[in-house]
């Protein structure tokens, strides 16, 4: 019978008795009743009853007709448990045993507790307070709160929180109230760590022993063990305090910064917190009073002035307009008095509701703001504007009245930081949001324009973009509010979009090739994805897929365009013009924001012409083609009026394609535009007279670019009598007193370059009339409707109107304006005579008699006035090639956002400025090019202008220039090469015939090699014709036949008289080699425009828009600008060529086994062409790097096995290699820099090496080759790889001393200290690897290197000591009598010595001690080792 529990029992005893109970089987005599759920109708029932064999004390349930199975639950999920999944349940896992085992009895738990040991407890002090009691603690305060609120009065519940935090965070309190006690005072040394006394009346001496008293704050004894650890860290702390009181307030701080520095910030700011929390409220007051009326210690870190939790903008920018002068920075005042009812600029009335009681705390902020402090320059300062975007000095003192106040960090200073102003433009408030974005955008307007470039450091644009400037400006896009809207399109005017910019590039649309331009791309190429890496072509992504995988913020950061589109602007932008028909100004910048799109590339431009509805609604409200007289000057909406910014807009798009100019005018009516603006005169439209001036320009330049297509010509037959009429009031429209004489002279230009395509196509109409009838069904242009009869009527008006225009020269008033429109009259008969002789109606005779008639009567009088010979003096100044610096110095470069660098052209001297000659000269060398083409008699007559003064000084600052190469210059160098190539061309039909020109041919042709590696992409017609025609041309290389060849020889056979006993060819043989490269030029010529095959189709697209070939013109938009047409190394491009071809395996060999046919030839040309660029033009090839020379030469042997060893090939190849490493140019061979196209040049020597084991056969020049990289002033790695991995070349490298063209001093000096490179010396010369016979100049190499290195004294580390004495007295007991001679006696290096160098008979008395001392120390060691031994 089992017994029951009782009180005694322990838990084991109860846990046994209940196993007892389970395993017997007894029922129980407790019986559970479950009690019934009256809300389940639920009835109660035993637990027991259901029992089985007592192995099991779970109830069952069971319910009468339940089927087995659950019924399908498919429509609706199955709920499941949130905190199941969590739960880990095994299978064999009994919920009772579970139980039982996480059962603790209440014994257990009391029998773990165990009493703290407390003898190392510190016991402090309680707080001495002011007050008889302790304050009453409430539920609703901390106990910091609690004390501060009992030190300082009556606060708020939020104020006692923000007081409480600040001491918590280790800071003083806002405002502490007045100290009542007694002096203040300031105890020597405690400004560490700062423990104010009590406001009592003790003495300092008190509060010193308070102090001690109380025990440190930070240090406890806890980890001393012992019950004496309380009285250890009470005596550390006192002789803490002592060394303190000891030293000087100058140590205590330059101890202090030593910590601050050294320690983690983060527990410094533990430190102070801990600090703050067991200083005593009431005591605060007097520890900030103490403070401030003494030195303060400088803070550790300054708080930057953008230094909030705000998303916007951080950016420290310095002002250099306060570096005139450094100031000291003000000392810290201290902090200000407690702020009092007194003080307040209000006094409250008892009417005011809740003002019964003051809280001047809370109103602050009503006293008047303190003055700016003055701070040092030496610190960055955070950049402040007002809302017209200008720049505020820090210093600078402003009312408040004008608004540039705010409650930010800083109140005392006037305006708003870009932080701030992100900040802003998120408000809720419309006008806050609105005055924070146009002040951003007068920002970007005044940064567009370099205004900030002389007082701010950084790009205030670039910061602005990466701060996010670009989704805020979209995102508040999509606001509802007209106003804000406003404000962001202006933003957005104000990034993309430069006025001075759009009026540069249209004050030289009337040029030649005006009417094409780059894309505004950026630069930056993108790099393929990592995923893509290893995967073949097939398996790739293509740039759409690419691009379309990328976030907004990658394109953002990209492509600022791109990103814009790819963020839906395009609808947003037609949804606000016409839903929203915002204001005229907002419509401008509408406009003008879509031409920049336009601008970008041709796939924007399509976009742009692919919105839905955008350009029908542009053309339907802003192009309408009748519209009512607006009654005011300036509308209050232009809705329904033309405007000249949509025409323009239409322009660009054009310009993208002759399919989107197709559509333009055939899909979208502008035909209809054209027809109804141009017919009628610009007063007649109704309109403000310079609004219908600028809107007639673009219509004119509109239908200018349709024409260079070959499109719009019916309109120019049905217009014609308008334009004649347009034509013959020319001189009417321009008025030297029209206040509107600019705009006149651009409709005048634009109606110029418009008479100028029509006709060069109709100078194809025959052409193309021919080929239809031949082609047979294959594809080609239709001819144009305009034919050579419809133009050849204008002729005669045309050049009356330009001699009109040169005799108007002598009138002050009006020469200005002939100078302007002179160079557009030129264009225009260039391309009629360069289309007439074309025509089947051309007439030789009477044409070279109007051209005669011309010469004398118009080009002779225009060079010869004074005008044009001032404006030739301004070629070097206004040059873009000639002046690096001629871009505008401040302006900021956005590489997401090129530009073109336009601002203040006008005030500077320029390409596109007033004054310069380079649009008049371009037109006058165009129209002479044609003219001497048609009349070559009359080419005589101009050899003026190519010899004059300020020509040739340009051409030779050119000659000299190195230009560098950037989207805001590309477009304007594009120009200045026009008129480069076009003298160049007059320059190659004078030479021949004219003995003056041709003194100066060697300028030209230096002028020509030069120009040809800065053409752009879209001038390969111009690379092509200058390598057919000027660079190839005998007659510019002057020293060819005029004795070059022999004054060569002879200079060197001067200078080398002692090589004549040489086996290999020197420098006399240069004069045969340049003899021979001259007679073939010609074949050179061929060789190097075969290799240039690949550019034909570019070739062939650039010529048509060249020679005006209209028709077969696909875009006036240039290709993308990705470098210049060809590369700087252009004369090595056969050897590098046939590298790629053949190609090198890894192990080295020749991937091809035999060259192509005519390898041979082509490398001999090129090394002919180089060889004559490096006697004669030695300044064209100073672009091209020294080692990128010697990486494009080394293809003459990694290209073949036998290549090298071909004879003339050999010849030229040894006068290049000692052209290379003359004297003069040696020290420049720097061969850490990486050649163009590879990592380093390591990798190219061991391919070198490699390739020389292979195919060498011991061949001297291929070893000289070998040689050169093993110099000592260059890297040990390349002398490392000869001796370690391609050691066996050692046997086969015989270059004789009196074979090298290297000075051999430049491998023996300075003495080798590569420890690692010694060893291998070491070894390959113990081993015989390297002999004398085999390579003498490694032998004597090595030789020098190792006998002053043994033999050095010098100071060293302990591993090289040891290696000297190591490989000293292995080489005293070398076997091998004549390499010990050598290693021991070496004197120095002597090439006509039969060794090779001078040995001592004997060694020197220093070497000989040296070899005693390390042979005596290794006997006494030999000696102690055997006494050791014998004991």
């Amino acid at each position: 019978m089992l017994r029951r529990p009782k009180p005694s029992d322990s838990e084991a005893d109860l846990l046994r008795e209940q196993q007892q109970f389970l395993t017997s089987g007894t029922p129980s005599t407790v019986k559970v009743v479950r009690r019934p759920d009256k809300r389940r109708g639920e009835a109660g029932g035993e637990a027991g009853e259901q029992e089985g064999d007592g192995g099991s004390q779970r109830d069952f349930v069971t319910v009468a007709d339940l089927p087995d199975e659950l019924p399908s639950l498919t429509p609706a999920p199955p709920k499941k448990s949130r905190f199941k999944a969590g739960r880990v349940h095994f299978e064999d896992q009994d919920a009772e045993q579970m139980l039982d085992d996480h059962d603790t009895h209440i014994s257990a738990v009391l029998s773990r507790i165990v009493e703290r040991d407390t003898s190392s407890t510190p016991i402090s002090l309680p707080a001495f307070t002011g007050t008889a009691f302790p304050r009453v603690l409430r539920r609703t305060e901390t106990g910091s709160e609690a004390l501060l609120s009992s030190a300082s009065g009556k606060k708020s519940i939020f104020a006692r929180h923000i007081a409480a935090q600040r001491l918590k965070e280790g800071k003083a309190p806002l405002h502490c109230p007045a100290n009542s006690g007694g002096p203040k005072t300031q105890l020597k040394g405690t400004d560490l760590l700062p423990e104010a006394c009590m406001d009592t009346d003790q003495s300092p001496a008190a509060c010193d022993r308070l102090r001690a008293a109380s025990g440190p704050r930070l240090l406890s004894g806890q980890g001393l063990g012992g019950p004496d650890s309380s009285p250890e860290s009470l005596r550390i702390h006192r002789e803490n305090q002592t060394k303190l009181q000891n030293m000087s307030q100058a140590q205590i701080l330059e101890e202090q910064k030593k910590l601050l520095t050294q320690l983690d910030p983060r527990l410094v700011e533990f430190v102070r917190s801990r600090k703050a929390q067991s200083v005593p409220p009431s005591t605060s007051g007097s520890a900030q009073d103490d403070g401030g009326s003494g030195e303060r210690l400088p803070e550790s870190t300054a708080a930057e002035p953008g230094s909030s939790a705000t998303a916007g903008p951080r950016q420290e920018l310095k002002e250099a307009e306060m570096t005139k002068e450094a100031e000291v920075e003000e000392e810290e005042l201290s902090p200000p008095p407690p702020i009092t009812a007194e003080v307040l600029p209000l006094n409250p009335q008892k009417d005011w509701v809740h003002m019964d009681k003051l809280e001047p705390e809370k109103l602050e902020w009503t006293q008047d703001l303190p003055a700016p402090k003055r701070k040092g320059t030496n610190k960055a300062m955070q950049a402040r504007f007002d809302f017209s975007g200008t720049l505020i000095p820090p210093s600078q003192d402003l009312p408040t009245h004008l608004g540039l106040h705010h409650h930010g960090e800083e109140p005392e200073l006037a305006g708003y930081s870009l932080q701030e102003l992100f900040l802003l433009s998120r408000s809720l408030l419309t006008q806050q949001r609105c005055l924070s974005l146009s002040t951003l955008a007068n920002i970007l307007t005044k940064a567009g324009a370099g205004e900030y470039a002389s007082v701010l450091t950084g790009s205030v644009t670039s910061t602005l973009l990466d701060a996010g400037l670009l989704f805020l400006l979209r995102f508040t896009l999509d606001d509802s509010v007209e106003s804000v809207i406003s404000a962001v399109v202006h933003a957005l005017r104000a990034l993309l979009v430069s006025a001075e910019v759009e009026e540069c590039m249209d004050s030289t649309f009337s040029w030649f090739r005006g009417l094409s331009s780059f894309p505004l791309l950026p630069s930056t190429q993108e790099d393929e994805d990592e995923e893509d890496e290893g995967l073949e072509e097939c398996m790739k992504l293509t740039p759409k897929e690419r691009e379309e995988r990328k976030t907004d913020h990658d394109v953002a950061s990209q492509d600022v365009v791109k990103g814009l589109l790819k963020m839906n602007l395009l609808p947003r932008l037609r949804y606000i013009l016409e839903v929203v028909r915002p204001s005229p100004r907002v419509v401008q910048s509408i406009l003008e924001v879509l031409t920049r799109i336009a601008r970008h590339s041709s796939s924007s431009a399509t976009q742009v012409l692919d919105c839905p509805r955008l350009i029908e609604m542009v053309m339907s409200e802003f192009l309408p083609t009748s519209w009512v007289v607006p009654s005011l000057p300036f509308p209050h909406s232009v809705y329904g009026l033309p405007l000249s910014s949509a025409m323009k807009l239409l322009r660009v798009l054009a310009t993208s394609g002759r399919h989107a100019c197709a559509r333009l005018l055939n899909s979208l009516g502008v035909k209809e535009r054209l027809s109804r603006l141009l017919s009628s005169e610009p007063f007649e439209l109704l309109l403000e007279r310079a609004e219908a001036l600028r809107l007639t320009t673009e219509a004119y330049r509109l239908w200018a670019v349709a024409a260079s297509y070959g499109q719009a010509c019916n309109v120019y037959i049905e217009l014609y009598p308008v334009l004649v009429r347009a034509l013959q009031a020319v001189h009417r429209a321009l008025s030297p007193s029209d206040p509107l004489l600019p705009l006149q002279l651009h409709r005048v230009l634009a109606l110029l370059s418009l008479l100028t395509q029509v006709t060069h196509t109709a100078g194809c109409h025959q052409e193309l009339q021919a080929d239809m009838v031949g082609s047979l069904g294959c594809e080609c242009p239709p001819p144009p409707p305009v034919s050579w009869g419809h133009v050849t009527g204008l002729q005669a008006s045309m050049l009356g109107q330009l001699k009109s225009f040169v005799r108007s020269l002598d009138e002050p008033a009006k020469r200005e304006s002939s100078l302007t429109l002179i160079p557009a009259y030129l264009v225009y008969l260039e391309a009629y005579y360069h289309q007439l002789s074309k025509q089947s109606c051309f007439k030789p005779v009477e044409t070279l008699q109007e051209l005669e008639l011309l010469t004398s009567e118009v080009l002779q009088p225009l060079l010869s006035h004074n005008a044009v010979q001032n404006l030739q003096k301004n070629l070097k100044s206004c040059s873009a090639v000639c002046n690096l610096q001629s871009g505008h110095p401040g302006l900021e470069t956005v590489p997401s956002l090129p530009g073109l660098a336009c601002a203040g052209w006008r005030d500077r001297s320029g390409l596109a400025a007033g004054g310069s000659p380079f649009p008049l000269l371009t037109a006058v060398c165009l129209f002479l090019d044609t003219l001497t083409g048609i009349h070559k008699g009359l080419g005589c007559k101009f050899g003026g202008l190519l010899l004059s003064e300020p020509v040739l000084g340009y051409l030779q600052s050119c000659a000299r220039a190195t230009p560098t190469l950037s989207n805001s210059s590309a477009w304007i160098l594009r120009h200045e090469h026009h008129l480069l190539h076009l003298l160049l061309r007059l320059a190659h039909r004078l030479v021949p015939s004219d003995p003056e020109v041709a003194k100066h041919a060697a300028l030209y042709h230096q002028v020509a090699l030069v120009l040809l590696p800065w053409l752009l992409p879209g001038s390969e017609h111009l690379a092509h014709d200058l390598l057919s025609t000027v660079i190839f041309s005998k007659a510019f290389i002057a020293e060819g036949h005029s004795g070059g060849p022999e004054a060569i020889e002879l200079a060197q056979l001067k200078l080398h008289e002692d090589t004549s006993q040489s086996t290999s060819p020197h420098l006399q043989t240069v004069g045969s080699l340049l003899r021979e490269a001259c007679v073939q030029l010609p074949s050179i010529r061929a060789c190097f425009l075969t290799h240039l095959a690949n550019l034909e189709p570019s070739v062939l697209r650039s010529k048509e828009a060249y020679l005006g070939r209209n028709p077969w013109i696909h875009s006036q938009l240039l290709p993308e600008l990705s470098g210049p047409t060809l590369p700087t190394d252009w004369p090595f491009l056969p050897l590098v060529s046939l590298y790629e071809l053949m190609g090198v395996s890894d192990g080295g060999g020749v991937q091809a086994e035999e060259l192509p046919q005519g390898a041979l030839q082509a490398v001999t040309h090129c090394l002919q062409w180089l060889l004559l660029l490096e006697v004669w033009r030695e300044d064209t090839l100073k672009v091209v790097l020294p080692v990128a020379k010697l990486a494009h030469l080394s293809c003459v042997f990694l290209c073949s096995s036998d290549l090298f060893l071909e004879r003339p090939v050999q010849r030229l190849a040894w006068a290049l290699l000692r052209l290379l490493i003359r004297p003069s140019r040696l020290d420049s061979l720097d061969l850490d820099v990486p050649p163009p196209g590879l990592a380093s040049f390591q990798d190219l020597y061991s391919a070198l090496l490699t390739q020389y084991e292979a195919v060498s056969f011991g061949d001297r020049l291929f070893g000289c080759w070998v040689l050169l990289p093993l110099q000592r002033c260059y890297s040990a790695t390349m002398r490392l790889a000869v001796f370690g991995e391609h050691v066996g070349i050692l046997r086969s490298l015989g270059v004789t001393f009196q074979q090298l063209p290297i000075p051999f001093e430049r491998f023996t000096s300075p003495p080798e200290d590569s420890l690692p490179l010694l060893r291998l010396y070491f070894r390959s010369l113990v081993t015989g690897t390297l002999k004398r016979h085999w390579c003498p100049v490694l032998y004597v190499v090595a030789l020098s290197h190792l006998n002053a290195f043994v033999f050095s004294q010098g100071p060293a580390e302990r591993d090289v000591e040891a290696a000297r004495c190591s490989m000293l007295r292995k080489i005293y007991y070398l076997t091998d009598q004549v390499l010990r001679d050598h290693l021991l006696q070496f004197r120095r290096p002597q090439h006509p010595s039969e060794l090779g160098f001078d040995t001592y008979q004997q060694l020197p008395p220093i070497r000989a001690q040296r070899l005693e001392s390390v042979l005596g120390a290794q006997h006494d060691s030999h000696g102690k080792e055997e006494a050791g031994a014998k004991r």
